[in-house]
């Protein structure tokens, strides 16, 4: 049964067009072509990615970031309470005032005590500034470098300037060097983004992440068995060039250089809009949808390669319009956090007032200290990017 399912998945009618089969992309006559068994090597050097950034964390970003002035806060833990913590992980992490007044009687506390507990919680699952940084300065390096790499790899290419060129004897077209490992490095790289998703900074846009990530890695992995490289590295490209100036705007945010922030973060949305709604669909799209129907009959392939694209174009014009939606509020004088994000400002720490010191005057209801109250309503001074905003290339 094995056997069978794996003959039927490498179908030459699923992958290739009509009258090609794995044979015709075999070695031969000096070309090189992708083979699915390269894919591979890129698990290993996900894990080897994972290794590279703890180590730039932890001695470059970590030192840049105290270099900065930003520093890890140290957050006093709430005390082990299984009534509070089942309400907390299962029911709400900021429970209602009738919900506190129920837990107090539940859990032998006072209202008071039970509204620090829940304050101290919410810190401690808080992820800090540092934090951020520390990831947001490990993408950004990636980024520069594959747009940097990317443009080595492409600038003197015909396809890289007439897209008519990218079919231009399809699917005979031998890998070159550059490609290969720039394939490689794109895919291992998202698979470290997939492994570390469990601890990396979780945001509202989780699960549009995921399915980023999985399309990402599902269409390189296609596109890779079917040679459909040079559109690939086009579109990696494309989306390369957004992804750097989003995490530069992110790490002078982090580090409160509020108006180079706010340049950055603008001249990102200007190319985020250019690359991902007009280049990505009006050219790259139309490439892989229009051309290839002028060398070869439609097939499965073809159809499947197609829609995975639109589902990232959604993806975009989702991510486009909460950045629209900070641009009018930023123009109108509204903006007050992140529409897709967490608070991006760590709150402040939590002091310990005895029970005679005025407790009162520092909760604002439900359990929020005033710190996390104004942190709330003000987490930006200046526009502040979205966390996570399509960190990722497609192809895309």
């Amino acid at each position: 049964m094995f056997d069978a399912l794996y003959e039927w998945f490498w179908w030459d009618r699923i992958w290739l067009p009509v009258n090609l089969t794995w044979a015709d992309l075999e070695d031969r006559d000096g070309r090189v072509y992708a083979k699915a068994s390269h894919l591979y090597v890129t698990v290993p050097y996900a894990f080897a990615c994972l290794l590279i950034r703890y180590l730039f964390e932890k001695w470059i970003a970590t030192p840049l970031a105290h270099s900065a002035g930003i520093k890890q806060r140290v957050h006093l833990k709430a005390e082990h309470n299984p009534i509070l913590e089942q309400h907390y992980t299962s029911q709400s992490r900021n429970p209602a005032q009738a919900d506190i007044d129920g837990l107090s009687k539940k859990s032998s506390l006072s209202v008071r005590q039970v509204e620090r507990w829940f304050r101290r919680r919410r810190a401690q699952d808080r992820p800090g500034v540092l934090k951020k940084f520390r990831e947001a300065s490990w993408r950004f390096i990636f980024y520069l470098l594959a747009f940097i790499g990317g443009i080595v790899a492409l600038y003197d290419k015909e396809w890289f300037y007439d897209t008519r060129e990218v079919w231009t004897g399809f699917p005979k077209q031998s890998m070159l060097e550059s490609q290969y490992w720039y394939y490689i490095l794109e895919m291992s790289f998202y698979g470290s983004l997939l492994f570390s998703v469990a601890f990396d900074v979780k945001r509202k846009d989780f699960k549009e992440q995921i399915v980023h990530h999985l399309a990402t890695l599902v269409l390189l992995s296609f596109s890779w068995c079917v040679n459909y490289i040079r559109i690939g590295t086009l579109v990696m490209l494309v989306h390369d060039a957004s992804d750097v100036l989003l995490e530069s705007a992110k790490l002078f945010n982090y580090a409160k250089y509020e108006k180079t922030c706010l340049t950055l973060f603008v001249l990102f949305a200007v190319v985020f809009m250019v690359t991902r709604l007009i280049i990505f669909p009006f050219w790259l799209i139309h490439c892989t949808w229009v051309y290839p129907v002028h060398h070869y009959p439609a097939f499965f392939g073809y159809y499947f390669f197609n829609v995975m694209l639109v589902v990232l174009l959604c993806l975009h014009i989702f991510w486009a319009y909460l950045i629209l939606c900070m641009i009018r509020k930023f123009i109108f004088g509204t903006l007050t956090r992140d529409e897709r994000s967490d608070c991006e400002e760590e709150e402040e720490e939590e002091s310990i007032p005895s029970e005679d010191e005025g407790e009162e005057q520092l909760k604002l209801g439900n359990g929020l200290t005033a710190d996390e109250k104004e942190e709330k309503n003000s987490c930006f001074g200046a526009l502040s990017p979205p966390e996570n905003i399509c960190s990722s290339k497609t192809v895309c």
